[in-house]
């Protein structure tokens, strides 16, 4: 058994053991004290009926027939005078009994009463009932129990008590047990498959548990284990990414750079080389900028400053800094945005993810397509940007895991076009740090559309 259920069990034993023992020296103690008070009480209204008889027929064969009634039974009759003189008895008075005779009160009341009552330490247990006899004097009838009887009764009583606390108590240690067990067997299953995931299995799963508290547990480990293995993958593919990416720009710079310095070439060609590395050297500080970036995003060591913006004019001064590379590729750049419609958000961050879309956009365009930035109110404040183009577009398959990060749908095309695949998770990135959403569809030969919603 192990040490959780032995702790469960033992802290159910104790309190179940302690209730137990409560209960039953209660139960005890109360039918006891019931039982001896049973005798009591008979035994004053066996005095009593003796009274009656004798007050209806006070006379010498009825004294007879009441000591030989007596001498029958369990029990013991004495008549006694006002002065205490016996005048009848059923078996012999001892010592014993005359002694308690003496303590009889002179008001001994009409309903008779208890002389003794000490049946544990005493041989007999007591009553007294007073009887008018003829002549108008007051006798008295004592009744004798031997409280032998009554002391072999009560330990009858306790063996049957202590058999079946012993029955109780060995029910309980079993179901204790059993309960504890099965109470116990759930968190020794998560037990064994967090010690799994920690040495990176994460391929765990829990039987089907209850539905409370220890259920949802074990589901919160299962989706942890899913999660760590999806995060595992990812960041291998993230490492396997960075590393092609880094090594590619590294590659062309050291071959080049190594090219460019032998004596013997042409100028014309050392200047060709040397824009190479240049161009190169752009795309590698850009994606460690990139990289930079999404290290900030996911250790929330950037900051989101939001400030009520006009979206007309901050959209406005946005494509005058793109148009020109647009115009060179010959597509259309268009604005639809209503004069007076306002946002907030961070300027500089906000332009950071219009402008990777719009760059996008260009890329995967040809001459003579179209390229349009929309925005329109929504009600409670919040505003939709579309970001349109009517360029290349991409497969149904790939939209969904377009905002993965090193993602790229044709990735030989996407690196000749200088792209890293991190703008679009960056751009996620943001617009989640803004409280909005962000998605796409698109229709491949049709174009592309992304939503903002903010």
């Amino acid at each position: 058994m192990n040490k959780l259920s032995f702790k469960i069990g033992l802290v159910f034993f104790a309190a179940i053991f302690l209730l137990q023992i409560v209960l039953m020296v209660f139960l005890h103690s109360n039918i006891i004290h019931s039982r001896v008070n049973d005798e009591l009480s008979a035994l004053k209204t066996r005095g009593n009926n003796h009274r009656e008889i004798l007050e209806g027929s006070f006379h010498e064969e009825t004294i007879r027939h009441i000591a030989l009634m007596e001498s029958r039974t369990d029990t013991m009759v004495v008549l006694t005078d006002t002065y205490g003189t016996i005048l009848m008895s059923s078996n012999t008075v001892t010592p014993a009994m005359k002694t308690t005779m003496g303590l009889r009160p002179d008001n001994a009341p009409r309903q008779g009463m208890i002389l003794e009552d000490d049946w544990k330490n005493r041989p007999f247990i007591t009553s007294v009932s007073p009887v008018r006899m003829d002549g108008g004097g007051i006798g008295y009838i004592y009744m004798f129990q031997d409280t032998g009887k009554l002391k072999e009764l009560i330990a009858n009583m306790n063996q049957h008590f202590l058999i079946a606390g012993l029955l109780a108590l060995l029910f309980m240690i079993g179901a204790v047990a059993f309960l504890s067990r099965v109470l116990t067997l759930p968190l020794v299953r998560m037990n064994e498959a967090t010690k799994r995931i920690s040495k990176g299995d994460f391929s765990v799963t829990l039987p089907k548990l209850s539905k409370d508290e220890v259920g949802e547990l074990g589901q919160s480990i299962e989706i942890l284990a899913r999660d760590l293995a999806l995060l595992k993958t990812e960041r291998n593919d993230f490492l396997a990414s960075i590393s092609h990416e880094l090594r590619t720009p590294l590659t062309y710079i050291k071959g080049y750079a190594e090219i460019a310095r032998r004596p013997d070439i042409a100028a014309a060609e050392r200047d060709n080389y040397l824009s190479i590395i240049h161009e190169e050297s752009g795309k590698l500080a850009k994606l460690i900028k990139e990289l930079f970036d999404l290290a900030k995003i996911d250790e929330n060591t950037f900051s989101v400053e939001k400030m009520d913006v006009e979206l007309e004019p901050f959209f406005k001064a946005l494509l005058e800094k793109v148009a020109p590379a647009f115009r060179e590729r010959l597509i259309n750049l268009r604005l639809d945005c209503p004069a007076g419609l306002r946002a907030c958000l961070d300027p500089t961050r906000f332009e950071q993810v219009i402008v990777n879309l719009l760059d996008n956009a260009r890329k995967y365009s040809d001459a003579g397509s179209s390229v349009t930035l929309e925005a329109a109110p929504l009600d409670g404040g919040r505003v939709r940007i579309f970001v349109r183009d009517t360029g290349w577009g991409i497969p149904e398959q790939d939209v969904p895991r377009i905002f993965e990060r090193f993602y790229r749908v044709d990735k030989s095309r996407t690196r000749a076009l200088g792209g890293s695949g991190l703008g679009l998770a960056i751009a996620k990135q943001l617009i989640e740090a803004h409280g909005g959403t962000i998605t796409a569809k698109s229709e491949q030969g049709f174009g592309t559309e992304f939503e903002i919603i903010v």
